[in-house]
């Protein structure tokens, strides 16, 4: 399992796909991301600010072009990895506005979550609609036949909805099966 945060100055150095490369496993045993380069196209997008310290070449597409060339780099890394026998499966847990209002709730009400609860987070709730708007805008542009997204409902946290664990489970299987006999793991 690897996290990916907001990205570190030496991050910032390198292009955006470059963190989430160096993580990959070999072939064969399954690796979840924690976020990942779709927060690029997602957080960023919301945020100029982080584009802009990443100090892109002049010439480069600019903050309301970008994305589309984000995309496309997303699209054909997916691509490139899948003809290389790694498989992809992107699931987007969805958050109701009504659930994430529950979940600030009970860290300010319970003390020992306290601390889990930034100011930050209510900053970022105000953006909800430009974040759906974006998760549309990218869960749309990077859908691609080989790379499988599997989308569905967050009831509470850590959880997937039986029918997505379903779902998640078939492109597991999907993907095991495509590897050869000599690199399946259990």
């Amino acid at each position: 399992m690897f996290s990916f945060k907001h990205p570190s100055a030496a991050e910032l150095e390198h292009d955006f796909l470059r963190r989430t490369s160096q993580c990959l496993l070999e072939r064969g045993p399954i690796g979840i991301f924690n976020r990942s380069y779709y927060e690029e196209v997602l957080i960023v997008r919301e945020h100029p600010e982080i584009l802009r310290r990443q100090e892109l070449p002049d010439g480069l597409p600019n903050e309301k072009t970008i994305w589309k060339e984000r995309y496309r780099s997303i699209v054909d890394l997916e691509r490139h990895l899948h003809l290389n026998g790694t498989r992809i499966i992107t699931l987007f847990l969805h958050l109701s506005k009504e659930e994430q209002r529950k979940r600030f709730l009970n860290r300010i009400d319970e003390p020992e979550r306290n601390w889990t609860f930034r100011l930050a987070d209510i900053e970022e709730r105000q953006l909800w609609n430009q974040y759906l708007q974006a998760y549309e805008a990218c869960l749309s542009a990077t859908s691609a036949r080989d790379c499988a997204v599997v989308c569905g409902p967050s009831r509470r946290q850590g959880e997937c909805s039986a029918d997505n664990f379903s779902d998640y489970s078939r492109y597991v299987q999907g993907a095991k099966d495509a590897l050869p006999r000599s690199r399946r793991k259990a």
